[in-house]
């Protein structure tokens, strides 16, 4: 009888750990911006019949609106829709820089501020390169796995309309996916933790680019052990 009861009490004690590692939890209610906290640039960000709405401003470098706390191995689910003309992203594993530092960007070297957002970044890009979905590390070495190769996940984006990103982190796995599509698919060990952060873009003094909005809704997390 003991043994019984040992053993249905294990299979308990494994279902509630599968139950747990099921569970999606909302970083965003919908309403507010609790839990969130500003960084880097000065664009608007507001909460707009249930989504938070990104608005460019001019004479700014990027914005970044970021979670206050840090994930490490995770399943983040958001949806997001662009102004065709806009470029943005969705931060993960990222972090700030203490101090001003240079960096190496594709050949070229670029210093950053203290406060400035670097790290792992889910681009948005609607343009005609159509690189959403593919992997940019924001702030530090460039691209880490772009599309040029990924003709399914280029066609995957849907011009003004919702779109869902999906970006799965475990250990030094890095998956992130488009509409369901895979895009990018790699092992870098770089950052293990960092926050979630939704990019404005910086559009310097173009003053036809003032006013432009990027919208993310049901953003949701999984944390995984």
């Amino acid at each position: 009888m003991t043994n019984r009861l040992l053993s249905f009490a294990a299979i308990l004690s494994f279902s509630s750990v599968l139950h747990a590692e099921d569970a999606f939890v909302p970083l965003f209610d919908g309403k507010t911006l609790a839990g969130w906290e500003q960084h880097s640039g000065t664009a608007q960000y507001r909460v707009e019949n249930g989504a938070i709405v990104g608005k460019t401003v001019p004479n700014t470098g990027n914005s970044f609106l970021c979670t206050a706390k840090k994930y490490g191995n995770f399943i983040l689910e958001v949806e997001f829709k662009v102004d065709p003309s806009m470029n943005s992203g969705i931060q993960f594993r990222s972090n700030y820089y203490t101090q001003e530092t240079e960096v190496e960007i594709a050949g070229k070297k670029k210093k950053f501020p203290a406060d400035r957002v670097f790290g792992y970044q889910f681009e948005i890009d609607p343009s005609d390169r159509a690189y959403t979905g593919g992997v940019y590390d924001e702030g530090r070495r460039g691209w880490l796995f772009d599309l040029k190769n990924n003709e399914a996940a280029r066609k995957a984006f849907k011009q003004e309309e919702w779109n869902q990103a999906r970006i799965e982190c475990r250990g030094s796995s890095i998956k992130t996916f488009i509409n369901g599509v895979l895009a990018a698919d790699f092992t870098d060990d770089l950052t293990a933790e960092g926050v979630i952060a939704l990019q404005v873009h910086g559009i310097g003094k173009k003053t036809e680019a003032v006013g432009k909005e990027v919208m993310w809704k049901n953003i949701h997390i999984q944390e995984l052990k």
